[in-house]
């Protein structure tokens, strides 16, 4: 059996996303993640185990997850464990290590320029394997074997149309985060569309005039893609993903620390690499207009056959009579 332990969003996403890249079957699949929409929808026919939130930097929070996590590995006889973090790589990750796991981090997409602090702690582990999605910062600790991006690219260009009638606006489920900037600019573009899904968190949007939803579910929100002229996101992998299998390139705008949209400006990484790669359109949120609203709704992406991921040979445990389970290492 696989652990695969990831916190929400993004994370969750990119790890779903690579699990069959990673030759992990969805029997020999065991979550552990946190609950919302989109891990009960994503996850709705899996082994899944949810876990509270843990908000960055919260100790408690993390001592309460790391309960569950005890709980299911003393149930489970696992012999492999993958994260792209956050906190619960933390946890898991050294302790399966030491038990003779083979251990598998990969970095998130989000971090481009290199390892996060999740990152830098798990690294300190010599028996868990670390892998980066970016070949700029690939280094003897952190080996490059694919990317999550190795499996979209920019598709033929369409008509734009007249005007935007079905929008999609998804920022993520950050709590404690809000996003002014964001919909001081928007919510006037798109005030004439016919139809606006505003995904906007727990932030009180009433002012706005908009009927904001903390969560949707994840069927609803690809749903609501697919069928939109235009997606605009906050930097997020998972949203970024989200549009991009529906054939959307996504208007990815970053949150920014200094005005107390998230812990870092990593966000600004996402959107440059995904910008680009030809798949989105980065922007400011004061750099809005109509004008790039309809010249994102007249591009598109394509999702490709990405092929399987070669990780390196791990530290493995033997047990008695049996051959020893693994990921193959990379061809020669």
């Amino acid at each position: 059996m696989a652990l695969m332990i990831c916190s929400g969003g993004g994370h969750l996403k990119q790890l779903h996303t690579l699990a069959p890249r990673l030759g992990v079957r969805p029997e020999d699949q065991v979550w552990v993640t946190f609950e919302n929409g989109l891990s009960r929808s994503l996850l709705a026919d899996r082994d899944v185990h949810f876990g509270p939130f843990v908000a960055p930097r919260d100790l408690a929070g993390l001592r309460r997850f790391r309960a569950l996590f005890l709980d299911v590995a003393a149930e489970y006889d696992f012999d492999r464990v993958f994260s792209t973090g956050s906190s619960p790589a933390v946890i898991a990750l050294p302790h399966l290590a030491r038990r003779g796991v083979e251990a598998h981090y990969i970095e998130s997409a989000a971090r481009a320029a290199g390892p996060s602090v999740t990152g830098r702690i798990v690294a300190t582990q010599s028996k868990v394997a670390t892998y980066t999605q970016y070949r700029g910062w690939e280094s003897k600790r952190w080996q490059y074997r694919g990317s999550i991006f190795d499996a979209y690219a920019p598709g033929p260009a369409r008509s734009a149309p007249e005007r935007i009638r079905k929008a999609v606006v998804t920022v993520g489920t950050q709590e404690g985060y809000g996003f002014d900037r964001l919909y001081d600019a928007l919510v006037p573009l798109l005030v004439d569309c016919d139809e606006v899904l505003w995904q906007t968190g727990t932030q009180d949007v009433t002012r706005w005039g908009i009927e904001g939803r903390a969560r949707v579910p994840h069927d609803e929100l690809v749903a609501a893609v697919r069928e939109a002229d235009v997606v605009v996101a906050h930097s997020g992998t998972g949203s970024a993903i989200s549009a991009f299998e529906q054939g959307k390139a996504p208007v990815l705008v970053p949150r920014l620390a200094r005005f107390g949209e998230h812990v870092d400006d990593h966000q600004l990484q996402i959107a440059a690499e995904f910008d680009g790669r030809g798949l989105a359109i980065q922007a400011a949120p004061e750099a809005l207009t109509t004008e790039m609203l309809l010249a994102a709704a007249a591009r598109t992406v394509e999702v490709t056959d990405a092929g399987p991921i070669a990780l390196q040979a791990p530290k493995r445990r033997r047990r008695a009579g049996s051959q020893t389970a693994g990921v193959a290492a990379r061809p020669a």
